[in-house]
């Protein structure tokens, strides 16, 4: 009895160490994951401003004042 106890304890610390390698494993790609969605956000920020920026300028462009008012 004692036998199967021990046996049944190895197993469970077995699966205990293979789930806290799998947790830290999934958190190191979380983390990254994380990294590149900030870096990507910033990004995004920048590229929305860069167009805005741009088409600003078009809308200028093809609504250009009349002579009179230059």
């Amino acid at each position: 009895m004692a036998n199967e106890s021990e046996n049944r304890l190895a197993k469970v610390e077995s699966h205990l160490a293979h789930v806290e390698r799998l947790v830290e494993q999934l958190n190191g790609v979380v983390t990254e994951q994380s990294g590149e969605l900030t870096r990507l956000r910033k990004q995004l920020a920048g590229l929305t401003q860069s167009l805005e920026g741009l088409e600003g300028e078009r809308i200028r462009a093809t609504n250009a004042k009349p002579p009179h008012y230059q």
